[in-house]
């Protein structure tokens, strides 16, 4: 998986920072409509892929997620292979729809991903995953930039499609599709109205939807700024994605430690630091008229901005059972998704209008706005402590033993209920009677996992209920 998110990415940052470059040297587009072309072309995907994503993550639940991961990078194959072939902005701008419809390859990589991590390493776990992604974006920017400096960006175009067909390849022979997990919900129909009403989820997306849309505020005019900066568009594409890739090699370093902190002390404070660290750097990039301050904060800014999306899908995982990430995390990508289709329309905006290194400081705030109403509107559930909570779930091993001598009891013909009574130990929780319709609604059930309370909550021996 961590091979697949690498190609991913750096097939993706190879390409997407240079549409303003190809837009206006390869596909002849007016200066004057410049930026309005790639603010459309930029938010046409992201639009599409908010309205999209929902449905794809719903279908990783009940039809499998290693489907639709094949489904995604195959057709996003497609799709770069076509952006090599167009010759107009308009054309270019339907591959970019096409494109919409195809992807979600990061969820489905998360979701799987989760399924197959413990509830305690959930933080390093997804910490690891933000940081595959960030090596892709430190990859593919410099990459890119050499390949167009020497070949043009549609031999971009062909090799990132190839990139997708090796991930495709690898997901079909390599990795298998994580088990079906039985609990007390197996049966019950997982609905999005239900998960935006769990405490904490809905102010996630918002948090989610919303940085994403300050990210691609600044990336469609990133190219065209550092040419303001430099006063020169000699080896631009080579010299932008390196001023990229900085804040890529930042991540890489940064994401796996934030999450190591968040299972420390909580999701909820990594969260919030990184969100006013990034404001406030990017910010500070309003300041610098020339190319090498403002490479150095980008490089800070690369610190900040990967301790956030860790975080959230760290807490997704927390609030969520298995039966229900797909879906989860396909709200969280749509969410991202319209922060996406939102931002380059304004971005596009205001740099064809006012002064380009405004966006910054808006950009900064917007942030630490942000993180302000995280902070006021966050409810309980989003600021367990991980570490704490797993200090109190029971070990797999008591669980187990519960397991095996409830099997034995039963096979013996030992009732139960007297069974019980004489093993129990002082220790050991037990679910109450109201308890066990929310447990398992079942009396028979001897141990399970209780999710959606903001850490999972084990339960085991379940009363039996009443005979009447």
């Amino acid at each position: 998986m961590t091979c697949n998110v690498v190609l991913m990415s750096s097939s993706y940052t190879m390409l997407i920072p240079f549409l303003p470059l190809y837009l206006r040297n390869e596909l002849g587009t007016p200066e004057e409509s410049l930026n309005m072309w790639s603010g459309a072309i930029f938010a046409i995907s992201f639009a599409v892929c908010a309205v999209m994503a929902p449905i794809w993550g719903k279908m990783s639940d009940s039809k499998g997620k290693k489907l639709m991961l094949i489904r995604s990078s195959a057709l996003i194959a497609v799709t770069y292979f076509c952006g090599a072939l167009v010759q107009t902005p308009g054309q270019l701008f339907m591959v970019r729809v096409l494109q919409g419809f195809a992807a979600g390859l990061w969820p489905a990589s998360l979701a799987l991903t989760s399924a197959y991590t413990p509830p305690n390493k959930v933080g390093v776990s997804m910490g690891i995953m933000q940081s595959a992604l960030i090596t892709g974006n430190i990859i593919g920017p410099l990459f890119g930039g050499l390949l167009a400096e020497s070949f043009g960006i549609r031999t971009s175009f062909f090799i990132a499609a190839l990139a997708l067909c090796v991930i495709t390849a690898i997901t079909v022979i390599f990795i298998k599709e994580p088990p079906k997990v039985q609990d007390g919900r197996t049966r019950v129909k997982v609905t999005y109205s239900a998960l935006l009403r769990r405490d904490g989820v809905g102010i996630l997306l918002i948090a989610a939807g919303l940085t994403n849309m300050v990210i691609m505020l600044l990336q469609p005019i990133m190219t065209l700024y550092i040419a303001e900066l430099r006063h020169s568009e000699e080896h631009l594409i080579l010299i932008s994605g390196i001023v990229f890739s900085l804040s890529g090699i930042a991540g890489a370093i940064a994401a796996p430690l934030w999450g190591r902190k968040g299972q420390a002390v909580g999701f909820y404070r990594t969260m919030l630091a990184a969100l006013v660290a990034s404001g406030v750097l990017i910010a500070a990039q309003f300041i610098p008229d020339t190319l090498i301050p403002f490479a150095v904060l980008q490089f800070c800014v690369g610190l900040g901005f990967s301790g956030i999306f860790p975080s959230a899908n760290a807490m997704i995982v927390n609030l969520t059972s298995p039966l229900e990430r797909g879906s989860a995390f396909g709200m969280l990508f749509s969410s991202q998704q319209i922060g996406g289709a939102i931002g380059p329309l304004i971005g596009g905006l205001i740099a064809t209008w006012i002064n380009l290194s405004i966006i910054f400081m808006m950009s900064g705030t917007i942030l630490v706005i942000i993180a302000l109403l995280v902070y006021l509107k966050a409810p309980a559930s989003l600021k367990v402590n991980p570490q704490k909570a797993a200090k109190e779930t029971p070990s797999h091993d008591l669980i187990d033993s519960i397991k095996k001598q409830a099997a034995q009891d039963i096979a013996s013909g030992v009732d139960l209920d007297a069974s019980r009574h004489k093993n129990q130990e002082p220790d050991v929780p037990e679910v109450t009677a109201p308890d066990k319709d929310a447990a398992a609604g079942t009396g028979s059930v001897v141990a399970g996992t209780i999710y959606g309370f903001g850490e999972e909550k084990r339960y085991h021996k379940v009363t039996a209920p009443d005979e009447k």
